[in-house]
C-alpha cells in the first residue's frame, strides 16, 4: 500500500444551510472542516488507505478542531504546521439543489513553510496538489512548488487538482491558468470539473479540452460531470464512466471524494505506472470513485458525508 500526501489547505467552512446560493442573504452558519486536500486525504483514510496531510493552521481553536478531525479520521498529521496567523475561514452557502457560492477569509493556510526533510518520504508514493489557495502566492505557493520539484526528483505518481474558487482569482483567471500547467504538464493524473477543463484549455468541447490538456502533458484526465458521471480521457480512449443517481443535498466535497477514492485505488496496485495505460481497469476505478462522489451528496459537509468501505460497497 502506497501512501498518499496530500498538499494544501485546511480550512473552516461556515456553511448557510437551506439559505440559497446567495451569501448575502443567509443568517445562519455551521462550523464544518473543510479545504480540498484535507477532504482528499480524510476520504483515503476512511476507506482503508494510508494518508498524511501538509498544510498549516492557526494556533487557535478552529486550528485544534481541524487537526483533531483529521486525526479522528485516520489521517496522518505529523507534516502539519501551525501558525500564529488565524486559522482560513470559507463562507458557503448552498442551495436546494446542493450548488454553492464560496467567499474567503484567508489566514494560516498561506504561511506553510518548506521542509526538506520530506522530500525523501516521497520516494514512489503518490503525492496529491490541490490547488485552491496553493497558487496565490506567499509561503504556501513557494512550499507548493518545492514538494513539486521534490515529488518529481523521487519518482512519486503525481496527481493535480486546480480547485478553481472564482472568488479568488476574479479578473486572475489567465494567471491562474497559467500556474495551473506548469502542473498539469508533470502530471499523472488530473482531475477536473467541466469548468476547470474549459478554463483551462480555452475549448469549450470537453473532447478537444483534453486533447490539449494531453498535449500540455498529463497522461490521464477525469473530468467529473456530476450526475452525469465522468470523462475518462488517456492516451489511448476517452469514455463516459456512468455515477449513481441520488438526489443532492450538499455538493461540498464530492470531487474530493471522488478523487480520494480513486488514488485509495491506486495506491493499493502493487506498481501504479501500468494504471496510465489500462483504460480498463482505470475505468472500473472511476466508476467506484464516481459512486463515493455521489455518496457524499447525500449529507451535509464534506468530511461527515466521506463514505467508508462498507457504505461504498453496498
Amino acid at each position: 500500500m502506497k501512501k498518499v500526501y496530500c498538499i494544501g489547505e485546511l480550512l473552516i467552512d461556515f456553511v448557510a444551510e437551506k439559505q440559497g446560493s446567495d451569501l448575502s442573504k443567509a443568517t445562519d452558519f455551521t462550523k464544518k472542516a473543510g479545504g480540498a486536500p484535507a477532504n482528499v486525504a480524510c476520504a483515503i483514510s476512511k476507506l482503508g488507505g494510508d494518508s498524511s496531510f501538509i498544510g498549516c493552521v492557526g494556533k487557535d481553536p478552529f486550528g485544534t478542531f481541524l487537526l483533531d478531525i483529521l486525526e479522528k479520521h485516520g489521517v496522518d498529521i505529523s507534516m502539519a504546521q501551525r501558525s500564529s496567523t488565524f486559522t482560513t475561514l470559507a463562507f458557503v452557502s448552498l442551495a436546494e439543489d446542493g450548488e454553492r457560492d464560496f467567499m474567503f477569509s484567508r489566514g494560516a493556510d498561506k504561511e506553510l513553510q518548506y521542509n526538506p526533510d520530506y522530500r525523501k518520504k516521497f520516494k514512489d508514493n503518490i503525492i496529491h496538489l490541490g490547488a485552491a489557495t496553493a497558487l496565490l502566492g506567499g509561503h504556501l505557493e513557494d512550499a507548493y512548488k518545492h514538494y513539486f520539484f521534490d515529488a518529481l526528483s523521487q519518482g512519486a505518481f503525481i496527481c493535480f487538482d486546480p480547485n478553481f474558487r472564482g472568488d479568488l482569482w476574479k479578473g486572475k483567471e489567465n494567471v491562474f491558468v497559467e500556474k495551473c500547467l506548469h502542473y498539469i504538464e508533470k502530471a499523472d493524473l488530473c482531475k477536473f470539473s467541466k469548468e476547470e477543463a474549459q478554463l483551462l484549455s480555452g475549448k469549450e468541447d470537453l473532447h478537444e479540452a483534453c486533447d490539449y490538456l494531453h498535449n500540455v502533458g498529463a497522461k490521464a484526465i477525469t473530468i467529473t460531470l456530476g450526475g452525469d458521471g465522468t470523462l475518462l480521457s488517456t492516451s489511448k480512449t476517452k469514455q463516459n464512466i456512468k455515477s449513481i443517481k441520488v438526489t443532492p443535498v450538499d455538493t461540498t466535497g464530492a470531487g474530493d471524494a471522488f478523487i480520494g477514492c480513486l488514488l485509495q485505488q491506486i495506491a493499493a496496485l502493487e506498481d501504479f505506472r501500468p494504471i496510465l495505460e489500462d483504460d480498463t481497469l482505470l475505468g472500473k476505478m472511476v466508476l467506484t470513485a464516481n459512486k463515493a462522489g455521489a455518496i457524499t451528496t447525500t449529507n451535509y459537509g464534506a468530511i461527515e458525508s466521506l463514505p467508508n468501505l462498507k457504505q461504498l460497497q453496498q
